[in-house]
């Protein structure tokens, strides 16, 4: 069944080669001429493109390699000057380099279902056939699949005790993409507290103590340095171009459209307060509506302060700490430190996409593959997961906005979606006789609450208004980004809740105080990961 599975995935990834594709295809076609043309030294000084190389140098060299067979479908797009360049070859080509990568992602995404005893298949199909990355890297076009795929490699070393694998893998991934620094803060943590603290004891009686092992934090240490070096050790005289190119401060609080964040719920009432200040008989200043212009830029808010990249780090930092406090704790129980540290993983990437500066909307990828895997290890990660899912997918939809789209969109967020609620929550269902069981009303989605339910039915109220009646009612002359608006501001609603109840579920655990998770007590709990 596994390899019907693939083939079906893989099947569909071919069938969306002729659709559109977004500038990010010509960004990486640049990428493939920037690296092919020009010595190392050049590849972070080019601006023969507006779209400019800011991949880590493991992503570039990536490129590089890819640039070669490129050159046997097309060599010009290999021109640097060709900008904008489309050939059918081209985009054949850019196409199947995605799709054979992500069979790193699939092998991974395998080797992290093998940890499961209870969903193993689930978990397995709940990855691969994430419509998050189908809409995302096969359409819109990115490679975040191989990136995901080393993430997950990395996490399923981990959980497996082979911490300097999970550490060289992390610290690739940096090397190819730096927005997995979200996640770091959870690795650094538990690296420190689960492999270089180790457990003595004096005799079978007495309670044991920890000891610091320098020998486990050394090899740690040149793992880390040796990728590092061997990422960087090229580049060494031009790092700070590389740091410039990586870190853009300039490009503004939010992308292009507001990622459903806690920022677009900001954005939204310093626009109500703009708007209804006045009619309390209170002057505000008049600016131009940046915000909903569909722009990647810098911008004043009106009413509220206006935010700078200092304080989105040290929200992003105060937000994460009591989460990693709390994983150190956990870390002294070896059978349940891995399962925290995954979930501290999607605690500190949802704090970082809360409240990060110029947040991407495609990184709520960053919690819902690591929840895609947590979904069948407890009832209250399956209800959220639940929620986040059917929530963060939809947020990605604006991205592909033309409107033939739309059937291919729907179709794959209903269908990930009646796998997940038609398999979670049988995984935590009671095994009662049918006449015994509890009716459920018909409204009420499983595992969800009513106003859980309520909020993601509201979803197809959404969905009618942007695509119909926006346009029948002319509202999309005058207000052409309000669709974009009202997803970022209804979903960011969403994401905010799955924050707050989240973080409040990792802190608030109690291991030595589990009632029944799942299918059974806390030993059977623990079993459900090999």
């Amino acid at each position: 069944m596994i390899v019907q599975i693939v083939l079906i995935v893989t099947t569909i990834k071919c069938l969306f080669i002729p659709l559109y594709h977004s500038t990010d295809f010509e960004v990486h076609r640049n990428w493939l001429a920037v690296t092919h043309n020009l010595s190392v030294s050049q590849w972070y000084y080019d601006t023969t493109s507006e779209w400019t190389l800011d991949y880590p140098p493991f992503f570039a060299w990536l490129e590089y390699v890819l640039s070669f067979v490129a050159k046997l479908f097309d060599p010009q797009m290999l021109y640097l000057t060709n900008l904008n360049y489309a050939s059918d070859m081209t985009i054949i080509f850019q196409r199947l380099s995605v799709i054979v990568l992500d069979f790193i992602y699939i092998a991974s995404a395998k080797s992290c279902s093998n940890l499961i005893s209870d969903g193993k298949l689930l978990v397995f199909i709940l990855l691969i056939s994430n419509p998050g990355l189908l809409m995302v890297d096969h359409i819109h076009f990115q490679y975040n699949g191989v990136l995901y795929g080393f993430l997950l490699y990395s996490m399923s070393n981990m959980i497996r005790g082979n911490f300097i694998s999970a550490a060289i893998w992390f610290t690739v991934l940096l090397n190819l993409k730096h927005i997995y620094l979200y996640v770091a803060p959870a690795y650094f943590v538990h690296l420190l507290r689960a492999y270089c603290f180790t457990i003595s004891t004096n005799d079978g009686v007495h309670t044991p103590w920890y000891s610091f092992s320098f020998i486990n934090l050394f090899k740690v240490a040149i793992a880390v340095i040796t990728i590092f070096v061997l990422s960087f050790g090229p580049f060494i005289d031009h790092i700070p171009q590389i740091i410039s190119r990586l870190f853009p401060f300039k490009r503004g609080l939010c992308h292009a459209y507001w990622a459903p964040n806690f920022w677009a719920l900001y954005n939204f009432a310093d626009k109500v307060l703009q708007h209804g200040l006045p009619k309390a008989g209170i002057v505000v200043p008049k600016v131009e509506a940046s915000m909903t212009g569909g722009l990647v830029q810098e911008f004043e808010h009106t009413v509220l302060p206006s935010i700078k990249p200092v304080v989105t780090l040290v929200l992003t930092a105060v937000t994460m700490l009591p989460a990693l406090i709390k994983l150190w704790h956990l870390g002294a129980d070896r059978k349940y430190r891995t399962v925290s540290f995954v979930r501290c993983m999607v605690v500190c990437a949802t704090c970082s996409f809360m409240f990060g500066w110029h947040v991407h909307e495609k990184a709520i990828l960053l919690i819902l593959i690591p929840m895609s895997f947590l979904s069948v290890l407890g009832d209250v990660d399956g209800r959220l997961f639940l929620i986040l899912s059917t929530v963060g997918h939809y947020s990605l939809f604006p991205l592909l906005y033309p409107k033939n789209l739309l059937s291919i969109k729907i179709f794959m967020l209903l269908t990930h979606c009646a796998i997940a609620f038609g398999n979670i929550p049988t995984l935590y269902e009671p095994q009662k006789p049918k006449h015994k069981k509890p009716k459920r009303s018909f409204l009420r989605l499983p595992m969800l609450g009513p106003f859980e339910s309520l909020y993601v039915y509201g979803l197809i109220v959404l969905c009618v208004y942007e695509n119909l009646l926006h346009t029948i009612w002319g509202l999309d002359k005058t207000l052409p980004f309000l669709p974009l608006m009202l997803t970022s501001v209804y979903c960011g609603v969403g994401v905010l809740y799955f924050w707050i109840t989240y973080y409040y579920y990792f802190i608030y655990f109690n291991v030595s105080k589990v009632p029944m998770l799942g299918t059974g007590n806390l030993t059977q709990y623990t079993k459900k990961i090999k």
